[in-house]
């Protein structure tokens, strides 16, 4: 009889387990790959958005009316500049409601107000409503980009004089402030004398608010504002921590932002 030839039982069991072993291996070294890819995408992704939210607040506050740059520990806001010109004449009599300007080159839209920049102006001169002061009321219509004449909601003296006769359209303040793991821009609120907490901004009536994050480590927005003097530029300093969605990774985000001492 011829002899059959084959595995055995034992060899067979062999193979299995050394078959389940490769197998393991395998898996575990897809998953911990996939893993690994799904921990670079999320970095980069926390790495471009630090990079967004870093430049657009950078952007804003170099536009900003230089001193009126200010912080209180929850909330940075600023006067953003909406455009520059010289003047010819300020208010004069009898009403002290029209300034006699330079073109401005673009729309100034109604509500907007005239800084004369002079060498006497304080930051709390700027959110003040004093008669006379470097700020003026609110101008009563848009001013057209070829028009020489601003008129103003009521009158006003301003205080101060430019040397070199430099007078500015600014808007309502605008604030970034952080609230939990949000961090939100605030617009369309009104000047004060006290800067507005981030509680007091997010209740509100009538303000505009956007997200700018939505993942921050709470407590993360750090502010701190250097204002200017005769030898350099006002600095803003800002800190935020981001948090990925699983919490277990961070990325730390520190930006210096040079705002020149006249607009």
């Amino acid at each position: 009889m011829p002899r059959q030839s084959g595995f055995t039982l034992v060899e067979l069991v062999m193979v299995i387990v050394l078959l389940g072993i490769v197998a393991t291996i395998s898996v575990q070294f897809v998953a911990l790959s996939t893993v690994g890819a799904l921990d670079v995408s999320s970095r980069q992704q926390r790495a471009l958005q630090s990079v967004v939210i870093s430049e657009q607040i950078t952007r804003e506050v170099r536009e900003a009316f230089p001193l009126s740059v200010r912080a209180n520990g929850q909330c940075l806001e600023w006067l953003p500049i909406i455009a520059a010109t010289s003047y010819d004449t300020l208010t004069m009599g009898p009403d002290f409601d029209g300034v006699a300007i330079v073109p401005f080159g673009r729309v100034v839209p109604a509500g907007a107000r005239l800084i004369v920049f002079g060498y006497g102006s304080a930051q709390s001169d700027l959110y003040g409503s004093e008669n006379p002061g470097p700020v003026s009321p609110a101008v009563s219509a848009d001013v057209s980009a070829s028009s020489e004449t601003v008129n103003l909601s009521q009158n006003h003296r301003f205080r101060e004089r430019s040397p070199e006769k430099r007078i500015y359209a600014v808007a309502n303040p605008v604030s970034v402030c952080q609230i939990n793991n949000f961090l939100y821009r605030f617009s369309g609120y009104t000047r004060a004398e006290l800067q507005p907490t981030a509680s007091g901004l997010n209740g509100s009536v009538g303000r505009t608010r956007e997200v700018i994050s939505a993942n921050l480590v709470s407590n993360s927005f750090n502010l701190k504002v250097i204002p200017p003097s005769l030898r350099r530029a006002a600095v803003v300093n800002f800190e935020f921590e981001l948090v990925s969605d699983d919490g277990n990774e961070t990325t730390n985000v520190s930006q210096e932002v040079q705002i020149r001492n006249v607009p």
